[in-house]
């Protein structure tokens, strides 16, 4: 019996009748007693289409929940639309919102006694929060992701949200029309479902069912087909059977869960706020996981999969050409991944993956055979310096020039370097810095994809790099250098960088650097004042005075 349940019915009698009678008033008769109670955390709202279906994929799960003898218990948690909010201040809350959930399922699951609990989300913070929440409470638990967006289609072409931002870039270059522009805005996005490239979402859903928490299989389907609402039925069923047999989050997001996740982000070309993300799951868990295991698992595992944004393919052809569960076998076989690790289901890797072939059918171009991988190494590379002592993160697959040197361009914020991109104000071999956007500095990290989307737009991706101390959407790409850590709000290199100082990105060498004389650094330390302007109070207030450096997750309960 698990442990929550005997708390609810050893000290049954008189003391134990107000609760019941609570239960009874959302329907639990005399016989429900007795079984577990199941929380199922929904992060529905039509806020964002990433949320828009999951109502549907919640009640699914729930009937299923109760069909398999428990008693499931709705409740609701936030969710934000990093797409809608992108390039406005609103971005400040995106970070924020994953302590935001996974606070919110923790308190709802521990108040009420929870024996397990099944959360459904769909947008980029829904995943790394509820995972949090799920190491951190260990009940059994499982992850059901919302599903990918299907492509929309403009010229025969598929178009992600990306391609919207890009076209901003686009039309401010010259390169296409105000009609044009509005073409690809009114297509990008056809229905339901979270980014359809390899971007974060889809990347956190392939890094959760690669560590055994989601389903095989579930974390590339198509938010719309009814093979995504079967599949979150069936995680109703299975969590059941964890809780009987009190299969917990901890056995199975061990060291080598995380390891396994880490080597699918690499073959799969996914994001680099995975990095983050994984950073915050593993503290959560209480797993030691650094930045440095990041660069020793790429230089292992090659990029198997040609997927946007660099690539030339979408998630729901990433699912028809085998998904998750080939790019694994395909690991498997080459022994880079840990094949005796368990799954929420009770099997383990290795035995969930026993009829996967052990290379991809010939027939399609998405997962490259092994002897011809996209890239013979992993995309996310940990670079160091005197810019980023602590480490930063680039995405350095699909780049003409893995190594520049130029003149710094300065920018306070996200909102003046894009100005001066769109203003036509940036020259080939510039490296733009934008700083204060860091967890604290921000506060909230925002992601730069508008200035980096509006470069590739104007035909500059290959001409110029980009280094922040915030960081990026899943759909950025190019030379381009996040996470840089320290930040400049407490006083990182990056805040001492002047405007035309020299910079070096060198992704071979793994190196960040400001190439200023070290006298000069110190001088310019001792002179550094802190910039005013962070809030008093308020959830942004309390985020930055507790969130921790980015090489650490950003997480905000390092104490």
């Amino acid at each position: 019996m698990p442990d929550n349940l005997r708390s609810r019915t050893v000290t049954q009698g008189v003391q134990r009748a107000p609760n019941r009678a609570m239960l009874r008033a959302v329907g639990f008769t005399d016989a429900d007693f007795d079984k577990p109670i199941v929380g199922v955390a929904n992060g529905f709202s039509t806020i964002t289409p990433c949320n828009a279906g999951l109502d549907l994929l919640a009640r699914r799960a729930e009937a299923a929940i109760r069909a398999a003898g428990a008693m499931p218990q709705l409740f609701g948690t936030i969710t934000v639309s990093d797409g809608i909010s992108m390039g406005t201040p609103g971005m400040k809350y995106s970070l924020v919102s994953r302590e935001v959930i996974a606070d919110s399922i923790e308190t709802a699951c521990g108040a009420e006694c929870m024996d397990g609990v099944i959360a459904v989300g769909g947008c980029d913070k829904n995943m790394p929060g509820a995972m949090i929440a799920i190491a951190r409470m260990n009940i059994p638990a499982i992850f059901v992701y919302g599903g990918t967006i299907k492509p929309g289609r403009l010229h025969g072409q598929d178009l992600t949200i990306v391609s919207a931002f890009e076209a901003v870039g686009q039309f401010s270059a010259g390169r296409i029309s105000e009609r044009e522009l509005h073409d690809v805005e009114c297509h990008s996005c056809p229905g339901a479902g979270s980014c359809g490239g390899m971007y974060t979402a889809n990347t956190m859903s392939s890094a959760i069912e690669a560590m055994g928490m989601s389903l095989p299989g579930s974390s590339t389907m198509a938010a719309e087909d009814a093979e995504k609402a079967e599949s979150a039925a069936r995680s109703g069923m299975v969590l059941v059977d964890a809780i009987r047999a009190r299969r917990l989050p901890r056995e199975i997001i061990n060291r080598q869960a995380f390891e396994n996740a880490i080597a699918v982000v690499m073959a799969i070309g996914g994001s680099t706020n995975a990095v983050l993300h994984l950073l915050a799951m593993a503290h959560a868990a209480g797993v030691r996981l650094v930045l440095d295991d990041f660069e020793e698992i790429r230089s292992r595992v090659p990029v198997l999969c040609d997927l946007k944004p660099s690539g030339r393919f979408v998630t729901t052809d990433f699912h028809r050409a085998g998904g998750v569960p080939q790019v694994m076998k395909m690991l498997l076989a080459h022994g880079l991944l840990h094949g005796h690790c368990m799954t929420i289901t009770g099997q383990t890797v290795a035995e969930v993956l026993r009829d996967v072939p052990p290379e991809p059918h010939a027939d399609q171009e998405v997962i490259r055979p092994w002897a011809r991988p996209l890239y013979p190494q992993g995309h996310l590379a940990i670079l160091r310096g005197n810019l980023a002592e602590e480490g930063s993160v680039a995405k350095v697959t699909g780049v003409k020039r893995p190594s520049m040197s130029g003149p710094a361009r300065v920018f306070e914020s996200e909102e003046e370097c894009l100005d001066a991109i769109i203003g036509g104000r940036i020259r080939p071999g510039d490296v733009l810095v934008i700083r204060n956007e860091g967890p604290k500095g921000g506060p909230g990290m925002r992601e730069m994809l508008s200035p980096t989307s509006a470069i590739i737009g104007a035909g500059l991706g290959d001409a110029v790099g980009l280094i922040t101390d915030g960081r990026f959407s899943g759909g950025t790409y190019g030379m381009v250098v996040g996470h840089v850590a320290p930040e400049a709000a407490v006083g990182g290199t990056i805040a001492l960088v002047k405007e035309g100082d020299g910079i070096t990105i060198d992704a071979e060498r793994r190196v960040l650097q400001l190439d200023v004389p070290a006298d000069e650094l110190a001088r310019r330390r001792a002179a550094w004042q802190a910039r005013p302007g962070t809030p008093v109070r308020g959830v942004l207030a309390k985020y930055a005075r507790q969130v921790s450096s980015a090489s650490l997750g950003a997480v905000t309960d390092q104490f």
